[in-house]
């Protein structure tokens, strides 16, 4: 999730007049003390806004010890010490600003902001509510407010004061990007789509596109999600604006234009795992299954600990095992970096099974029904770890073992036809028919009702595009 961010400022304006230094002596000599203090803090003033904090922050600090009093000077030096990542000193001006200034709204919400930095939200949400009420119509305290909440996950609480910072300054472009997202993640399509739309007629951004592309996603208008995502990704073909207009695509089994898509953005981000695997698996899905895997290595070797590409692997593979060396060693390798992970093992002794069956050799059956036990142990509600292993023992005649191993296989997942099957075929060989036709049946019904297979890839990616989608967003 996205959205805006703005830096802290001073809740009065950075001046100090003769109000500020009332209490100073009339004479000549207090006169040129007085301009002599408020030169310093013009000078402070000039160091903040051109981002040279070091030295507003040494003004700041000579002028507090003369004037502690002063609202402007502790109010300031927190911004200060705020844009230097000092949040706990900065808080402590905060404070001070505060207790000379209670009525300040914009003073509050500088302190609300600077507490939800350091995490203490419970704080700094009743120092917005306080800042509202003394302010109700503040832009600026309400757009803070909101994208508190914004940050805080909470985007049903955090769109009344989105909107009332809207009513206040509807060209905000940074306050109205939020309100759209709070809008969209709070599935409120229609009002989503017609902010989104009334800001590009004003502002034609890539980021809006994007936002409006996912709004026309959940609303079902998947062709034109998949042009809004493509206009966002021509005027501004970052990794991500690339990713998700692939990633639409590849959603609606556009294939050969999610190819072309993926494919240019390896070329331009050739270190981009998601993209990578992104390419996978649309040539999974167009039955090029040796560019598949060499796409899918490639992710691989970009996040080795990252267990989703390696599913689509081994899918791949499955149907290409001409790369088995390279393959085996990618899947060793996975294993030995999650040695905790069942999946990992379970894909490790699924390419030794498949690469070294094709060689004939017969020294890897001991080591797969090893890996597959040590897959079953580590996760025993995973069904494939047992259903392999029994097949494993069905292909060395173990009839006997492989019953139990497809029985707990169906307990943990009843709907997978091919388990039906097999143990069906299993009980045939143990001369007890009865059970096998009632196996035999189920995987007819089974396999009459839906392919499981295919049920599972398209949610596999769906998770991947999803996941993917929500590790790159911003904040």
């Amino acid at each position: 999730m996205k959205i805006m961010s703005r830096m802290l400022r001073p809740a009065a304006a950075p001046l100090l007049g003769v109000a500020l230094w009332a209490g100073m002596s009339a004479s000549a000599r207090g006169m040129q003390m007085r301009d002599a203090l408020d030169h310093e803090f013009q000078s402070a003033v000039a160091h903040y806004n051109a981002g040279q904090f070091e030295d507003a922050a040494r003004e700041l600090e000579a002028l507090a010890k003369r004037q502690p009093a002063s609202f402007d000077v502790q109010e300031l030096l927190g911004l200060v010490c705020s844009a230097q990542s000092k949040e706990q000193v900065a808080r402590a001006h905060f404070e001070k600003a505060v207790k000379l200034k209670p009525d300040s709204g914009a003073a509050r919400a500088n302190l609300a902001i600077s507490l939800s930095k350091l995490g203490e939200n419970g704080l700094a949400e009743a120092q917005f509510k306080k800042a509202i009420a003394l302010e109700p119509h503040n832009y600026e305290a309400n757009h803070d407010f909101g994208e508190f909440y914004v940050r805080a996950g909470n985007l049903r609480a955090a769109i009344p004061y989105l909107e009332e910072a809207a009513r206040q300054d509807p060209s905000a472009y940074e306050n109205g990007y939020d309100l759209a997202l709070a809008y969209d993640q709070t599935n409120q399509m229609k009002s989503a789509q017609q902010l989104i739309r009334q800001m590009l007629a004003s502002k034609d951004t890539a980021e809006l596109h994007n936002l409006l592309a996912e709004a026309e996603e959940k609303s079902g208008d998947y062709v034109a999600a998949a042009n809004e995502y493509e206009r966002a990704a021509h005027m501004d073909p970052s990794e991500s604006n690339i990713f998700d207009w692939g990633s639409e695509l590849l959603l609606h089994h556009t294939i050969d234009p999610a190819i072309q898509v993926f494919s240019q953005g390896v070329e331009h981000y050739p270190d981009s795992p998601r993209l990578a695997v992104g390419l996978g698996i649309a040539f999974f899905l167009r039955g090029s299954y040796d560019d598949a895997v060499k796409a899918l290595l490639k992710a691989t070797d970009l996040t080795p600990s990252d267990a989703r590409a390696y599913y689509f692997l081994s899918k791949a593979y499955d149907m290409a095992p001409g790369q088995a060396d390279d393959v085996i060693r990618h899947f060793e390798r996975f294993a030995q970096l999650q040695p905790q992970n069942a999946r990992a093992h379970f894909y490790y002794a699924m390419s030794l099974w498949k690469g070294k069956q094709a060689r004939n050799s017969g020294v890897w059956v001991d080591q797969v029904e090893s890996l597959l036990k040590k897959s079953a142990s580590l996760d025993p509600s995973f069904p494939d770890a047992h259903l392999q292993l029994a097949n494993l023992y069905s292909q060395e005649r173990k009839y006997a073992e492989a019953v139990p191993e497809y029985q707990r296989a169906l307990k943990l997942d009843s709907n997978v036809a091919d388990a039906h099957y097999r143990l069906g075929q299993a009980y045939v060989h143990l001369d007890q028919k009865e059970l096998a036709q009632k196996e035999f049946q189920l995987h007819k019904e089974l396999y009459e009702k839906h392919l499981v297979e295919i049920d599972e890839q398209r949610t596999k990616i769906r998770q991947f595009i999803y996941s993917m989608k929500g590790e790159h967003a911003g904040s």
